[in-house]
């Protein structure tokens, strides 16, 4: 009989559970120690900058201890359960060195991260600066160089400690991260440290013999008063959103035009769709204007392809999408998420519906995949749902355009050359103006509000 000893401790690590996310915060434990777990358990649930995810662990064994209580934020790599795994030192000790890569009939998929091996050939730990050896030989060779060409012995000049992140921020806002002043631990550069890189410097002191004026009052301060006031750590889906739209608000240079448009025809037609689903396939799914609207967009797009686009900066390049990924803004208790529905263009009246039903609940639950919000190339924001009558919203970044649809109220209205009520609404397209121009803007936000004045446009257009 095999004996439990600390060499058969298996530990499990926080995955990339995205695409280059950094860090994810555990929100439930649904083991704890002492409980058996089996490879594909989901031992844990974690949200994301994108979305909440659940954690299966990919092997057998008995918890032994959590490392981090729920709503810690915990790093990519870090370990955040440990497992006694059955068999003993020999098995852990297989377990811990990867062997070569293997696919037997019948594995379970593994987490991102869990894949395939690395290689088992070990290497002494290197001592000394932490430079990659490749790195640290080119700039030997650029060093010599610029002895032997005369300019004196060169200044080797170490890379910016920054993590991914922080260095496409520091890209979108033209920022050399070598003249960045780090405030982080150990010298790394932080969000802040760009952000501070760009602000306007301060007025340059001119010295002066006149007599100095009287002193300035001091510039106010922000006053806290922390019995009356609750502070809210910014994590998660409020600050990928926060980072989101600074960096797409000083990166894309935004145009807003607005259009007020009778939409009482297509009103009527959502009144018909609920009233007689059986006639249009709609049996069972959940008819609103959003639905029309979206539809229109689709039509407007088709008419203008252009806009359905997005802006390649390392490239200098435009990339025109031949598909459109439709997402639609949805405000959850963790904040603004923008999950899109794939190959939307595709999409019949009835299959559009179903999947907007689906992404709304999908998203209020708490349940979409960080995949459901990647790849997007148009986005919809209703902000009539609040009452609001437009707004001027910003682009989401990697997209060319972003729809807001205002409240739908009833007002005074000259139909038919007399003054009537009808339903109206107003819409606002904002637009990346660097790939997007006035007219291309201006042709796009007109067909949406012709096929909701005249929703048969809907069939002689599509």
């Amino acid at each position: 009989m095999t004996t439990m000893t600390e060499a058969s401790v298996r530990e499990f690590k926080m995955p990339d559970v995205g695409e280059g996310l950094t860090e994810a915060e555990i929100l439930k434990w649904y083991v704890q120690p002492g409980d058996t777990v089996t490879d594909g358990q989901v031992v844990c649930e974690v949200e994301t900058a994108k979305a909440a995810v659940e954690l299966p662990i990919p092997y057998d064994g008995v918890v032994r201890e959590l490392h981090f209580p729920e709503g810690t934020t915990v790093d990519v790599g870090q370990s955040i359960i440990s497992v006694d795994v059955p068999g003993g030192a020999a098995s852990a000790e297989a377990a811990a060195e990867p062997a070569p890569e293997k696919k037997p009939e019948g594995r379970k998929p593994v987490l991102v991260g869990y894949g395939v091996a690395e290689s088992s050939t070990k290497r002494r730990p290197r001592k000394g600066p932490t430079v990659p050896v490749q790195e640290a030989a080119v700039q030997a060779v650029q060093a010599v160089q610029s002895e032997l060409n005369g300019h004196g012995p060169a200044v080797v000049k170490e890379r910016p400690l920054a993590k991914p992140p922080v260095r496409k921020l520091a890209k979108d806002l033209g920022v050399d991260l070598s003249t960045v002043v780090p405030s982080g631990p150990d010298g790394i550069i932080t969000r802040e440290d760009v952000h501070a890189a760009v602000a306007p410097p301060k007025a340059p002191e001119h010295v002066t013999t006149a007599p100095a004026p009287a002193p300035a009052a001091a510039a106010p301060v922000a006053a806290y008063d922390g019995a009356r006031e609750t502070r809210i750590p910014v994590k998660g889906v409020r600050k990928a959103t926060a980072a989101a739209m600074v960096g797409s608000a000083f990166t894309a240079p935004h145009v807003t035009e607005f259009v007020t448009v009778d939409v009482t025809r297509t009103m009527k037609l959502v009144e018909e769709l609920k009233q007689a689903p059986e006639k249009y396939d709609m049996q069972g799914l959940r008819v609103n204007p959003l639905l029309l609207i979206a539809k229109a967009l689709l039509v407007a797009i088709k008419r203008n392809p252009d806009i359905n686009a997005s802006w390649d900066e390392a490239n200098q390049e435009i990339v025109v999408k031949h598909y459109v990924n439709l997402g639609i803004a949805a405000a959850t208790p963790r904040g603004l998420i923008v999950p899109n529905i794939k190959d939307a263009h595709d999409k019949t009246l009835p299959q559009l519906a179903a999947s907007l039903g689906e992404l709304v609940a999908t998203a209020r639950d708490g349940r979409t995949s960080p995949a459901a919000m990647q790849g997007g190339t148009v986005t919809i924001t209703n902000v009539g749902v609040f009452g609001v009558d437009t707004g001027t919203p910003i682009i989401n970044p990697g997209e060319a355009a972003i729809l807001a649809v205002g409240a739908i109220k009833l007002q005074p209205w000259v139909h038919k050359g007399k003054v009537k009520p009808r339903q109206v609404t107003t819409l606002a397209l904002s637009f990346d103006h660097r790939l997007v121009d006035g007219e291309l803007g201006s042709k796009v936000l007109a067909d949406v509000a012709a096929v909701l004045e005249q929703p048969k446009r809907l069939i002689t257009w599509a």
